[in-house]
């Protein structure tokens, strides 16, 4: 699958940073464009694989480089006032060999959650290639704003996405652990598993042949209807070739070493696809309420068999609400490791997602209030009442 990944803001860059490295360390070549955009220049300075051509800082009539300050009200601000010079950006750099634009924000700072909406926006005017998100929500211990900050910006960007990936800073960090530290770890969990799924399509070993391999439109389509999408992702490293001694051990029991390899691999393929579902997901939800999903299985080829694939299939089918399970496998020759990874698409009991709505009601009801008490004019947060009203 071929992207344009746009990093907007601190968080946003830093990831779209990292995925740049992982497609240049694996030589998947699935990010076909990338740059990204920040009102601090620090922040830019400090990516390391993004070039600096690529590397566009906005609002510098503003705030001079240094940041909007957890003001996504400004972040949105400067987004709508420099949208024509970030449109030209896009542009010089050319759309016509990607298959979806995935814009990546952290939605409790300033620059990222004000501006991604505006951005979306922008891009589904402009065109017809999907537009994905990536946003990363803040950890509860990061302060009220900054979950304020998340409610609003999730609210606007719902609205204006093809599909939204979550992840759930506050799941995944760890007790007694920094944020800093915490921030390194799940940086890296979220784009190993973005990279084994947008990956599919694009081999790393031309010569390395699947079963059934899943490609781009597979992707695509799972995502089509938009809603929230989560990922989950196992994987299990592989024994060590069999030797003479115990080739021709299982010989003397009648079992063929073929027949021994298939009936581990299928094994190893549907107890993956299940310890990926129901181990920790890149956000916290019921899996029985989603709509769309696709299974998708990496590494060595002749550890993808069709039978563990198609048995994987059926269980998710069978567990979630919806009936449309897509599946296959993406061949890893020189890999010592199998990897699940599960797209789970139109997901509606979300526990977060539900508690950031109501945030943001009980935000605009307490501002209206104030400004109605005070005689002072009432304005919205960020968009129209509709955006707050509930998306499930």
């Amino acid at each position: 699958m071929k992207l344009f990944v746009i990093g907007f803001g601190q968080a946003g860059g830093r990831i779209a940073d990292l995925f740049i490295e992982y497609d240049k360390r694996t030589g998947q070549h699935s990010i076909e464009r990338a740059m990204c955009i920040n009102t601090a220049k620090a922040d830019l300075m400090g990516l390391k694989n993004i070039p600096m051509d690529d590397r566009l800082l906005i609002g510098q009539s503003i705030v001079k480089g240094h940041g909007v300050g957890a003001d996504n009200e400004l972040g949105a601000k400067i987004a709508t006032d420099e949208i024509y010079t970030i449109q030209n950006a896009v542009d010089k750099r050319g759309t016509h060999k990607i298959d979806a634009f995935l814009l990546i924000a952290g939605l409790g700072g300033g620059t990222g959650s004000g501006g991604a909406p505006v951005l979306a926006r922008r891009l589904k005017t402009l065109y017809s290639e999907p537009v994905y998100a990536l946003g990363l929500l803040p950890a509860k211990e990061e302060g009220g704003l900054y979950s304020l900050n998340a409610a609003r910006s999730f609210l606007t960007l719902a609205k204006e996405v093809d599909n939204f990936f979550l992840f759930d800073n506050d799941l995944w960090k760890k007790e007694g652990e920094t944020l800093k530290d915490a921030y390194a770890y799940m940086n890296d969990e979220i784009v190993r598993r973005f990279g084994v799924l947008i990956g599919a399509g694009e081999r790393v070993e031309r010569n390395g042949v699947g079963q059934l391999v899943v490609d781009t439109s597979e992707i695509i389509n799972t995502l089509k209807g938009g809603g929230i999408s989560v990922i989950g992702y196992a994987k299990e490293e592989l024994p060590a070739k069999m030797g003479l001694f115990s080739r021709l051990f299982s010989g003397l029991f009648g079992s063929s070493k073929a027949s021994i390899e298939s009936l581990d691999a299928t094994t190893r393929i549907t107890s993956l696809v299940r310890r990926a579902v129901m181990g920790r997901l890149t956000l916290q939800c019921d899996v029985r309420s989603t709509e769309r999903a696709l299974v998708l299985m990496a590494g060595p080829p002749r550890e993808l068999n069709r039978k563990g694939i198609d048995r994987a299939k059926v269980w998710l089918e069978d567990l979630i609400e919806g009936t449309e399970v897509r599946g296959g496998d993406y061949p890893i020759s020189n890999s010592k490791y199998v990897a699940a990874v599960v797209l789970l698409s139109g997901v509606s009991e979300i526990p977060r997602v539900k508690e950031l709505q109501k945030l943001a009601v009980e935000a605009q009801e307490s501002i209206k209030e104030v400004a109605t008490k005070s005689g002072k004019k009432y304005d919205k947060l960020m968009d129209t009442d509709e955006s707050l009203r509930p998306l499930f």
